[in-house]
């Protein structure tokens, strides 16, 4: 792959993943927009697997407490445990994404079209505002129950629509339920972890089946990239969330989503 295009599609995927604006929807725009082939879904993977570990890398700490939490005997009772409470409700939450998006695998290529972002873009944008505006900021994760874990996994469901966002639909869903901004959003990326885990070990296995040296290095370099780009959008949304809202980036959402409608239907 031409390594502009390489770079581009890298950071792109990074600085996207986990903001509110839809990275998969970006991805798909690349190529639509430009004269480069399709990348295909192993780059697509690969870039998300870079940006798996920049939430892992600014989560550390969380993460570290729930892997001692495993094999922490002094607390009896799974929900009696803060940390290991965290995992069963990140596990409650995956569940309904990964039954529906295996059941519909083979139909999703049929959703990779410039108006089904557009429209994404502009609905699920507007529904973040009415959730982040009109919804208290009064709870924090430690209060989360299975019920709210459950909700906000379904929601996931829709961003298997290019243009919904998973960070974005379960940070809205989170803000429904009346959780902070800093704690949705530190949901939304817990949650992001068991699912891009997931892909990212099909991709290797596609690898080693396909024995494609080129692709491979590919897949590297991108990897690393998105990485680099994730971490540095990870900080800088966290730190905007601590002082203000979702305002900026639903206005990029609406914006962005009616020019892809006038490109679809003009």
């Amino acid at each position: 792959m031409d390594l502009l295009q390489l770079f581009v599609l890298a950071v792109v995927q990074g600085v996207t993943e986990f903001l509110p604006i839809s990275s998969s929807g970006h991805l798909i725009l690349v190529p639509l927009l430009t004269e480069w082939p399709d990348q295909g879904l192993p780059i697509d993977v690969a870039v998300h697997v870079g940006s798996l570990g920049a939430v892992v890398a600014y989560l550390g700490a969380d993460l570290r407490g729930m892997a001692a939490s495993v094999v922490d005997r002094g607390t009896p009772g799974i929900m009696a445990h803060p940390t290991r409470r965290l995992i069963v409700l990140v596990a409650i939450g995956t569940v309904p994404v990964v039954l529906v998006g295996f059941a519909v695998s083979d139909h999703l290529d049929l959703l990779r079209r410039l108006d089904v972002i557009g429209w994404a873009m502009l609905v699920f944008g507007i529904v973040l505002y009415l959730a982040d505006q009109y919804r208290p900021n009064r709870d924090r994760l430690a209060s989360m129950g299975p019920g709210g874990a459950l909700a906000i996994g379904c929601a996931q469901i829709l961003a298997l629509v290019p243009g919904t966002s998973r960070a974005g639909i379960t940070m809205t869903a989170a803000r429904l339920l009346g959780y902070e901004r800093t704690e949705a959003a530190r949901f939304s990326m817990l949650l992001s972890i068991p699912t891009i885990t997931a892909a990212g070990l099909l991709l290797t296995l596609e690898l080693v089946r396909r024995d494609e040296l080129a692709l491979t290095k590919d897949a590297l370099i991108g990897a690393v990239l998105a990485f680099v780009s994730a971490f540095i959008a990870i900080v800088l949304m966290m730190r905007w969330l601590r002082r203000a809202s979702f305002t900026p980036f639903v206005i990029y959402r609406v914006v962005f989503g009616i020019g892809l409608l006038v490109l679809a239907y003009g």
